[in-house]
């Protein structure tokens, strides 16, 4: 059904709490998994990030971990660009089944829906997307 699925992860509780409906997922459909983590370029982040960030690298590396304590197997992405845009790119890229994502509530507001980045990937994904809540 789902033969590559894509996580999109941040440092988020949404992220974190999306995992585990994820490996359920990637069980059930035996899908390969790919995590991504997408840092925006330090001139577009609103908070200071730095030229190098290593908890993105530490971020990537918890998860991978974490998956493989569920008995899959992950493949991790860093990228650097607007994240909606990275995500949707990049699971073109690997021709995605499907993306699964967190959901921080931003978007249930006007001004939160134009900078939700879930709502962004809902509207531009090339293949279905699950927003956990």
């Amino acid at each position: 059904m789902f033969k590559t699925i894509l996580f999109p992860i941040d440092q988020s509780r949404a992220s974190q709490d999306a995992a585990e409906k994820v490996a359920e997922i990637v069980k059930f459909c035996q899908s390969k998994l790919i995590i991504l983590s997408v840092q925006t370029p330090p001139e577009e982040a609103t908070e200071p990030t730095g030229t190098a960030n290593p908890s993105v690298d530490q971020l990537l590396q918890n998860a991978k971990i974490a998956f493989s304590d569920w008995g899959i197997a992950a493949e991790t992405i860093k990228q650097e660009g607007r994240p909606a845009f990275c995500i949707c790119d990049y699971a073109d890229e690997i021709d995605a089944d499907l993306i699964v994502m967190g959901c921080r509530g931003v978007g249930l507001t006007e001004e939160g829906a134009a900078e939700s980045v879930s709502n962004r990937v809902i509207n531009l994904a090339p293949c279905p997307v699950m927003v956990i809540p």
